[in-house]
């Protein structure tokens, strides 16, 4: 796509100059703008305010683009806001390829890229902090908010509101499909800005919506509407759990032919599938059939996403998520039920919701119609079915009728889906809220009366009276807190200087978030500990993994798991049934060091009020498999992770960023470098794109520009990338020991060369002599990180041309360490597989 510059004379251009520019642009790039576009176009370069309410896929993102070409030419700053960091990196991406690099940048809760750039994609409470903290002062000029029906959230929505009371220097572009009733907001940001708000709306949708009520069963369903053309069908489901079990009873049904499986296969070469879910994912994906939700790989997401856009996939199976920020083109919609678990109770889908799904149906450019259809409750298709049989049989026999799920389920029937599609969406609700970061961040304000400020907020927020009254309360409360804590400290009227009431004791930082309070902990807290200990490194992950959010699917399965052991303990004691329950209510997951967590949290928490007590979660998750040196194929299968993959990917991922990014370099170790070395090999083996998204962030100029490079430059050999393949060759090696540790020869001679340098086959037959001769004389083999120290390993480069020789030190438990495994390493093969490509030496005490 061509760049999108701004020109050199901007400052001397009126804005039906810049207009014609961006018009010429778009001839350029082949877009024809809906009137909806034009109509929204033209009002913001007259300088009002819009609210745009159409129809998703029908170009908003052209709008707030216009938007923000216009403010670059006139010399304005730009935010474009979205719900979560997916998109706000997403969003990032693709303007950074219209503007350029340096005309763009991302402030998120994780990282601050180029802040200063005119243009920069954010989270909305990256922005709703920067309203309440410089208000009128605040250098923002142009406002984009998408998807601003988030400001009905219940946690989140007080972060879109916030600007709209306290940013009246700025023009607000609201975006949304399913904003409802205008009116309020148009009279509120008028009244902030004191400019025209322009509302431009249209039902009509690029591509029509075609709806149906099936009472067919799912399976037969979704292979009508492949035969009938309909296909690529988006299965939307509301749990992980169900949304597997229809891919894999999809498998039955054929819904591709020969020619176009051989396609998708021809696509899949070199896809990488490796991880213990990889299999069955390569398995549905060779069959037509998708599968997309938050417990899957990247990789796997991706690759789903890639195959739709060109046509090979012809079913998707995903939660009620996909689509967000992902342009798949979605022929038919099929909503597998219209009930759903909303945090408090299992609820009929609120008309926003069945909108914003539906709406992902037909996208323009690939489909004249798009399908939306709602399947019938599953018991009421098999009663139907029932009493079709009965009625056709020429035995008279009552039909026993299936009743309902008793939990988990609300009813409904085809009244309720021609409701869910006339219905108005629900009136957006104000939700907003005053905890301690809102009012450090208003009462931080210079030389302005900040207490004044956040009066005038609370007075002008949306909030009914009585709503607005509590939260004077609640207001004064967390304000006299912060004042006995002494994070504030009243100003006596006699030393005032400006409109300034109070100071505050702390510093807020640019992008001040929860999270970066609990980062403050984490550098507090890590002076606390013992550096010479030999558990130092374990307890450094152990505080970096409290301050993060809970992967529960991760800890269920450890809770479930410790659950099983202690029953089957209980019950070998003779331990009784009601013993053994009260027992169990008290098993929690491993979280190592929580007595040292919760206490110096405490301390902190006493000089640092506005932090919540909640944030901090003691767990064992990275420690665990770092100290028991497990891969994560291990790990998935220990705990049943298979469908939960990227859970346990996520967390990792995070725990990773929190040592590259916050803890500071001081406090490293060798052995907390080899937990973080450890952590990406897992991360680069397993699915490169969340650490890959990560570097992105701390270089993104780097990767737009190679992206943008007609001829890239040739990959350096993988044995040239030395610290890549020499850390890869540490943990080969290690690994090596692990499966001896283990008395697992199997698996250690799939891992080598078949042969040593004589040409003698490795077998458990000759291994096991060896193996018995080590225990004779050692009582284990250690694999804690002290036997991981990179003392333990050797590295000649130099005497063999074309191979690296290796020798890896066997630690055991008496300290003798006089044992070890002799490498060599073919570095050509190594090149062409991508991968050490080690042969087993020998095995056997150190001589001499």
């Amino acid at each position: 796509m061509p760049t999108l510059q701004k020109p050199a004379n901007a400052e001397s251009l009126s804005a039906d100059d810049i207009l014609n520019l961006f018009l010429e642009y778009l001839l350029e790039i082949g877009v024809e703008l809906y009137d909806h576009q034009e109509e929204a176009i033209l009002e913001i370069f007259e300088g009002k305010n819009v609210i745009l309410n159409t129809p998703t896929g029908s170009g908003k993102s052209m709008v707030a683009l216009a938007m923000h070409f216009k403010g670059l030419c006139q010399g304005r700053k730009s935010y474009y806001t979205v719900p979560i960091k997916a998109l706000a990196n997403e969003k990032f991406l693709s303007l950074c390829k219209v503007f350029g690099p340096d005309n763009v940048g991302m402030i998120t809760g994780d990282a601050t890229v180029n802040p200063k750039a005119p243009v920069i994609c954010c989270t909305a409470e990256i922005l709703a902090n920067v309203a309440l903290r410089e208000g009128g002062k605040a250098h923002v000029d142009d406002v984009i908010m998408d998807e601003f029906h988030y400001y009905s959230d219940l946690d989140r929505g007080w972060a879109w509101q916030a600007p709209l009371l306290t940013l009246p220097q700025s023009r607000f572009l609201l975006m949304s499909a399913t904003i409802g009733d205008t009116q309020f907001f148009q009279d509120e940001i008028e009244q902030l800005t004191q400019a025209e708000v322009a509302l431009v709306q249209s039902d009509q949708r690029p591509v029509p919506l075609e709806f149906d009520y099936s009472e067919t069963v799912l399976q037969e369903k979704v292979v009508e509407l492949v035969e009938a053309n309909k296909a690529p069908v988006y299965l939307v489901h509301f749990t992980q759990r169900s949304c597997a079990e229809s891919a894999q009873n999809l498998m039955s049904s054929n819904v591709c032919t020969k020619e176009e499986k051989k396609e998708i296969a021809e696509a899949l070469k070199d896809a990488n599938f490796r991880s213990p879910y990889g299999k069955e994912v390569s398995k549905l994906l060779r069959h037509g059939i998708g599968i997309h939700h938050a417990g899957l790989l990247p990789k796997y997401r991706i690759l789903v996403e890639k195959l739709t856009q060109r046509g090979l996939l012809k079913v998707i199976c995903g939660t009620d998520t996909l689509g967000v920020g992902v342009n798949v083109p979605i022929r038919s919609v099929l909503f597998t039920q219209l009930c759903k678990f909303d945090g408090s109770g299992t609820k009929i889908l609120t008309v926003r919701d069945f909108k914003q799904i539906a709406g992902r149906a037909g996208r323009r450019g690939f489909d004249d119609v798009g399908y939306v259809v709602a399947q019938a409750p599953e018991h009421v298709i098999e009663n139907i079915r029932a009493e079709e049989k009965a009625a056709a049989s020429t035995k008279k026999r009552k039909v026993v009728k299936k009743k309902p799920p008793e939990r988990g389920f609300v009813s409904w029937n085809e009244a309720t889906f021609r409701k869910l599609i006339d219905a108005a969406p629900e009136p957006l609700v104000s939700r907003f809220i005053t905890r301690h970061n809102i009012l450090l961040n208003v009462l931080s304000r210079e030389g302005e009366d900040g207490c004044g400020e956040l009066k005038r907020i609370i007075e002008s927020c949306h909030e009914n009276d009585n709503r607005k009254a509590k939260l004077k309360k609640q207001s004064f409360a967390l304000f006299r807190g912060l004042v006995q804590g002494g994070v504030l400290e009243i100003i006596p009227p006699a030393e005032r200087t400006s409109l300034t009431k109070v100071k505050l004791h702390v510093d807020m930082q640019e992008d001040f978030t929860m999270n970066q309070a609990l980062g403050l902990y984490l550098i507090d807290s890590i002076p606390l500990l013992d550096r010479e200990a030999p558990d130092y490194s374990l307890n450094v992950l152990s505080l970096v993994e409290a301050i993060l959010e809970n992967p529960n699917m991760v800890l269920m399965a450890q809770e479930n798991k410790l659950k099983r052991e202690l029953i089957n303990e209980l019950k070998e004691d003779g331990v009784s049934y009601d013993d053994r329950m009260e027992q169990l209510e008290e098993v929690e997951w491993p979280k190592p060091g929580k007595d040292f967590i919760y206490n110096t949290f405490n301390d902190f928490i006493a000089k640092h009020p506005w932090v919540d007590a909640e944030n901090i979660r003691p767990k064992s998750i990275a420690r665990e498999m770092y100290e028991n040196y497990q891969n994560f194929e291990d790990y998935i299968k220990e705990y049943g992770l298979e469908r939960s993959e990227a859970v346990l990917l996520r967390h990792l991922s995070e725990v990773y960023k929190v040592l590259d990014q916050t803890v500071p370099p001081a406090s490293f170790t060798e052995e907390l470098d080899e937990a973080k070395e450890f952590l990406e090999e897992i991360l680069r083996g397993v699915d490169s794109s969340l650490l890959d998204e990560w570097e992105l962030l701390k270089n993104p100029e780097r990767v737009v520009e190679e992206s943008a490079a007609s001829h890239p430059a040739k990959k350096q050999p993988y044995t040239r990338r030395k610290k890549e393949f020499q850390r890869a060759l540490r943990h080969s090696a290690f690994s090596l020991v692990k499966e001896l540790a283990h008395d697992r020869l199997s698996q250690l001679i799939e891992m080598i060369e078949p042969a040593d340098e004589d040409g003698e086959l490795w077998t458990v037959a000759r291994l096991d002599p060896l193996m018995d001769e080590y225990f004779d004389q050692h009582d284990m083999m250690r694999l804690d990180p002290e036997a991981r120290n990179a003392k333990h390993f050797y590295l000649d480069t130099e005497s063999q041309p074309g191979k690296y020789l290796v020798e890896q030190v066997i630690v055991d438990g008496q300290g003798n360490n006089d044992w070890l495994i002799k490498l060599s390493v073919d570095l050509a093969k190594s090149d062409a597989e991508e991968r050490p490509v080690v042969q087993l030496r020998s095995f056997g005490p150190i001589v001499g």
